[in-house]
């Protein structure tokens, strides 16, 4: 696996993006479950298949563009004024700043460019990962995904703890609040009017430091020149009754997505029941 990550992590962006989009529509043409899923997200959305077609393509790009990101040259990134300076003025609030992204654009881009632009004056940004359940894979993710300025944090208790140390200590983290949690980590609410188990952890994080929300999300610019960067304050303070606080975020979600639905991650088992875990 690290072999190929490597290899891969030497093609340009355009190379590896092409690749990405012929794999996505591969993946869609040869999954009938993948299809209806794709198209029935896309509905609950109000959105027709033409409107999001480009996601298919998408989908591929989120896996093909990993090993440049990981472990290749860095990719050009460019950011709007609004977004910077809305990050900006989040931090100088000096309680902390939760940043949170669905899966839409290029998720892994966003933490590594709010690192390089603020990390060194305003502290590491700590992010939150589910680690791979294959080895290989498991690997590559921590030997890579972590750098200076970044650090990251696994899916369980200790990590929710080094996220709130975060907090209370003016830094930033993030995480996808649009992640099926587990069992137990979330409670059942909607999401473009359909029942969607959401996780609780970034209204619990935000409700219990205080900290500033911060909607950001990475798009892909066209013909591999890079990704955009952009930024937004949350439009209203999150309710401290915590069920109006999760649906608060998930709306917050359905308006990042519907800002740029083409690169929106609609395969993805949103409305799935959530998986106990193993202990």
């Amino acid at each position: 696996m690290q072999f190929w990550f490597r290899f891969f992590s030497h093609w340009p962006l355009w190379a590896l993006h092409a690749l990405g989009h012929l794999a996505g529509w591969l993946a869609w043409l040869m999954s009938p479950t993948y299809r209806q899923r794709f198209s029935e997200n896309a509905l609950a959305a109000g959105l027709n298949f033409l409107q999001v077609r480009g996601a298919v393509g998408h989908a591929g790009c989120m896996s093909s563009e990993l090993p440049r990101l990981w472990l290749g040259k860095p990719v050009p990134v460019r950011w709007t004024p609004q977004s910077h300076e809305a990050l900006a003025m989040a931090y100088q609030e000096g309680k902390g700043v939760l940043l949170l992204t669905p899966h839409l654009g290029c998720f892994e881009v966003t933490a590594q460019a709010i690192s390089d632009a603020f990390s060194a004056t305003q502290g590491p940004l700590t992010v939150l990962y589910r680690p791979s359940r294959k080895a290989s894979l498991a690997a590559v993710m921590e030997s890579s995904r972590a750098r200076p300025g970044l650090n990251t944090v696994p899916t369980t208790m200790a990590g929710v703890r080094q996220m709130i140390k975060a907090l209370r200590a003016g830094e930033a983290v993030g995480l996808l609040p649009d992640q099926v949690p587990p069992q137990g980590m979330g409670q059942w609410a909607p999401f473009f009017g359909k029942p969607a188990y959401t996780m609780t952890l970034a209204a619990r994080l935000a409700l219990q430091t205080g900290a500033k929300v911060v909607m950001v999300w990475g798009e892909r610019r066209p013909w591999g020149l890079g990704f955009d960067m952009h930024a937004s304050l949350l439009e209203e303070s999150l309710n401290p009754d915590l069920d109006t606080a999760v649906l608060q975020i998930n709306q917050a979600m359905e308006r990042l997505v519907l800002a740029c639905p083409h690169q929106y991650l609609w395969g993805y088992a949103r409305y799935k029941h959530p998986r106990t875990e193993e202990h």
